[in-house]
């Protein structure tokens, strides 16, 4: 069939990608800073980003099963509105210098960044299977104008105001409104409500135990959970190594043209050689990552480590998500996508929250926490190959996914 339509919300939501996911790199390059500067312990400078992540795995099911029932449009809009509020309420704890009213921003934050999560979903929901790869690695492709538009946002805004940092969660209040009006262009029909005797599709049982399915969430996890452990600390290891604040936006802003860059190709090689290749290639890259940050903490050193890891989590998760949308069913979709999320965001979070301790509280130094944090990437890496490796030795489950 015409993949016409298709293509239109490939476009609405590339756009949302850019617009709207500025706020992620924004919330990224500051909020552990500015944690670092209202919490009462260091250890807990990257809670707030940790309580993004959090929200984002608690309302990753609820938000799945609001579009099943109201459409993508509908929860994509309520996505923004918890971001306007949670920007809203961390600008006021930033007002206040309250910790605990900062956190609860990003709480609210996590609300947007569940909904964006199902930007790559929705643009496989009305695309032919030949355009379903090219679609999903084009939505992410979205992400360069936010790896640009964020970071640009952060030193324009961060010293704005005799606080810092109160600009930017201001801006980023502004992205959610202009961007929410985006979604009234989608055309993405809304599901079909079940009736009787209707096919329901497999439990989430039966879903966690068909191999490609379990294999594609441990490998999104590991791809999104290693990359949030890392990117998290990077700015505090980044000044607390002797740079300052623009280099650290630099940094980030690298890393995230890096994730989103090689989505105009992605979709093409999964065509060409093959999901699984891909994601074993995302693994090994950011293994790679790891590598480069432990071998030292010169600018450079940052800027390519970053880079390879935004790289590796391309590829990686990109090729989970494809894997995934092809074991799923029509009638599984909403209850699919929604428990992928939530144990994708759940690995997440606990990667945020460790993030933060490993690189304050477990090292003593900066670089060695720095070191720590790159450490804790081997054994993660080695689950996702190996789980990989046993979906290829089973050959016959390729067939019947």
């Amino acid at each position: 069939m015409s993949d016409a339509i298709a293509k239109r919300n490939v476009l609405v939501l590339v756009a949302a990608q850019g617009i709207l996911g500025a706020q992620m790199p924004i919330v990224f390059t500051i909020a552990g800073l500015a944690g670092q500067s209202l919490a009462p312990n260091a250890c807990w400078a990257t809670l707030p980003i940790s309580m993004a992540v959090i929200g984002s795995m608690l309302t990753a099911t609820p938000i799945s099963a609001f579009m099943q029932r109201f459409g993508r449009a509908a929860g994509f809009a309520l996505g923004a509105l918890g971001g306007a509020l949670g920007a809203a309420i961390g600008a006021w704890g930033l007002y206040t210098g309250s910790f605990l009213l900062f956190c609860l921003g990003g709480l609210f934050t996590g609300t947007y960044m569940s909904a964006q999560g199902f930007y790559r979903f929705a643009a496989a929901d009305t695309a032919s299977e030949a355009f379903r790869a090219r679609a999903i690695s084009w939505v992410m492709a979205g992400g360069l104008f936010s790896a640009i538009i964020g970071p640009q946002l952060v030193k324009l805004t961060a010293d704005a105001y005799v606080i810092p940092f109160l600009g930017s969660y201001l801006a980023v209040i502004a992205l959610n409104i202009v961007g929410m009006s985006l979604f009234a262009l989608l055309k993405i029909p809304r599901p079909r409500p079940p009736v009787a005797g209707s096919q329901i599709g497999r439990s989430r049982g039966e879903l966690l135990r068909t191999p490609a399915i379990a294999v594609a969430m441990i490998c999104a996890t590991v791809s999104y959970a290693l990359m949030n452990l890392v990117m998290t600390s990077s700015p505090l290891a980044v000044v607390g190594c002797g740079f300052d604040k623009s280099h650290a936006a630099d940094v980030v802003t690298a890393h995230v043209l890096a994730m989103y860059l090689p989505s105009f190709f992605t979709g093409h090689l999964i065509a060409r050689f093959g999901v699984e290749k891909i994601i074993a290639l995302g693994l090994l890259i950011l293994a790679g990552a790891g590598a480069v940050a432990m071998a030292g903490v010169q600018l450079e050193n940052f800027f390519i480590a970053l880079i390879l890891l935004g790289i590796g989590w391309n590829f990686g998760f990109i090729g989970a998500t494809t894997l995934l949308t092809t074991a799923q069913r029509p009638e599984e979709r909403g209850r699919l996508q929604g428990l992928n999320d939530f144990i994708v965001f759940g690995g997440v979070s606990l990667a945020s929250f460790s993030s933060g301790g490993l690189m304050n509280c477990s090292g003593g130094t900066v670089q060695a926490g720095w070191q720590l944090v790159n450490m804790a990437m081997l054994p993660f890496l080695v689950l996702a190959g190996g789980a990989l490796i046993w979906l290829w030795l089973r050959p016959e489950t390729l067939e019947t996914r």
